[in-house]
């Protein structure tokens, strides 16, 4: 399956990708922290009780699903949550939700036929 967007279409290993991210709790902070701020790796890890480590691998595999991005600034690189991301995977969650309506409407006019 392919969703398409007005910006493009998300291919199946992009929404896996992105859904497997957003399955872990510390990953969905992490997005939900750059975006509304940006922040380095180090100063996102003291806000966990793991290693700097664990939290820099968090990061890649949210890098990876295209769900935030790093850029440099300086000696540092900061993270950036991607909110077009987010929105695609809305218009995604959208269309199965406009399934799932379609469905009930049928239903419904099924159950009031006389």
């Amino acid at each position: 399956m392919v969703v398409n967007s007005p910006q493009r279409s998300l291919s199946d290993d992009e929404v896996d990708r992105m859904f497997r991210a957003l399955a872990d709790a510390t990953r969905r902070d992490i997005v939900r922290r750059t975006l509304t701020e940006e922040a380095t790796v180090s100063q996102l890890a003291t806000a966990y009780e793991m290693s700097f480590a664990a939290v820099q691998k968090h990061v890649a595999v949210l890098e990876g699903a295209g769900l935030v991005t790093k850029h440099p600034k300086g000696r540092e690189r900061l993270v950036r949550g991607n909110p077009d991301a987010l929105r695609r995977i809305q218009q995604l969650l959208d269309a199965y939700e406009q399934i799932w309506r379609g469905r009930i409407a049928r239903l419904d006019a099924l159950l009031n036929e006389e």
